[in-house]
């Protein structure tokens, strides 16, 4: 049994990348995994200002909750992050826990198995590669994880547009091979 955390970074209610991340908890449950689904929503998340503090101490000095959300990263054995793609990349609050997980560089994080969920209103083949880019650069900084796998939705725009893709059966047999 693995544990798997699941990090939703829509803001926006009824999701269709939250619609994704759902489905790979659902396989990823059905697998026999402890799997925790969080979403950004309803968080505290501010910017990284870049001191480096973290780099000596560990621990960010910016209170709010990212230590929390970067703790339940370093515990996991696998992350799947669910974002929508705004201008060809990933979504802001994405980003901002990216930056804000600098504290895990150094540290004896656990996680080897990354997975990049995600949704646009495009739906050509390549519109997650930019978002996909950027996740892979965040992964270069852990030896020990690895891109393992990325589901892409294209073709959704509004809340629930999502019924019936193709992705979210894609999605929950992801999440069911990490049994």
């Amino acid at each position: 049994m693995k544990t798997i955390l699941v990090i939703s970074t829509s803001l926006r209610a009824n999701s269709n990348s939250y619609a994704l991340a759902a489905e790979f908890v659902r396989g990823a449950e059905e697998a026999g995994n402890n799997v925790e689904l969080l979403t950004l929503a309803d968080k505290d998340l501010r910017f990284c200002r870049g001191c480096l503090a973290c780099v000596k101490s560990g621990k960010c000095t910016i209170k709010d909750d990212a230590s929390e959300i970067v703790a339940k990263m370093h515990d996991a054995d696998a992350i799947a992050f669910a974002t929508p793609i705004y201008y060809y990349e990933m979504s802001g609050a994405m980003k901002t826990l990216l930056d804000r997980s600098n504290p895990l560089y150094d540290s004896d994080y656990r996680f080897t198995d990354i997975y990049m969920l995600s949704s646009a209103a495009e739906d050509q083949t390549h519109v997650p590669s930019r978002a996909i880019s950027g996740l892979e650069g965040w992964i270069e900084c852990f030896g020990r994880a690895r891109l393992a796998g990325s589901v892409f939705a294209g073709g959704v725009t509004d809340p629930g547009d999502i019924a019936g893709h193709a992705a979210l059966k894609t999605a929950y047999e992801l999440g069911r091979s990490l049994g």
